[in-house]
């Protein structure tokens, strides 16, 4: 950062990187791709890929570490499958149906999981896996979901609006 010079450009995905996450407490980060895969890298030593994650049949649009439990991450692709790993383990734990586009944990307690697929946004507990909500209300495909920093709100994007939706 102090010279803001490039380190290194790893050049292991086929396709296009379609979203990028921390590990919470961590040096490592996680990339989904076009490619139909995650990639776990370690920012100290980008270089090349720990972990390449090869299980998805479409591509990996997106995905998420869990705030808390630092060993769990999800992915979604474009058959809107969720799966969830065990990063320790290197192994799919669970896989769910609801997210095509975007997922994210709620922040701090990850109580909830976040699932964008075409224009509905699915908030799914995580324990049980269960849909304790559906989000309806864009006519567009939604394209990003973000929490705010206590879990309390879900902001969604689409190309016809945005909305806010307070989970009380």
């Amino acid at each position: 950062m102090e010279t803001l010079k490039t380190e290194c450009t790893p050049e292991e995905n086929t396709h296009i990187i379609t979203d990028i996450r921390f590990r919470p407490n961590s040096t490592q980060l996680a990339t989904s791709s076009f490619d139909a895969t995650v990639r776990v890298w370690d920012a100290a030593q980008p270089s090349y890929c720990m972990w390449k994650f090869t299980v998805h049949t479409a591509q990996v649009m997106s995905l998420d570490f869990h705030p808390k439990k630092n060993d769990l991450f999800c992915s979604c692709d474009g058959n809107s499958e969720i799966r969830f790993w065990n990063i320790n383990l290197y192994s799919c734990t669970r896989i769910s149906e609801g997210g095509c586009s975007n997922v994210r944990f709620q922040p701090r307690i990850g109580q909830f999981l976040a699932a964008a697929a075409e224009t509905v946004v699915s908030i799914v507990d995580v324990e049980t896996d269960r849909r304790a909500q559906l989000l309806q209300g864009h006519n567009t495909e939604v394209h990003s979901i973000c929490w705010d920093t206590n879990g309390d709100f879900l902001a969604s994007v689409s190309l016809d609006s945005v909305r806010v939706w307070s989970l009380a």
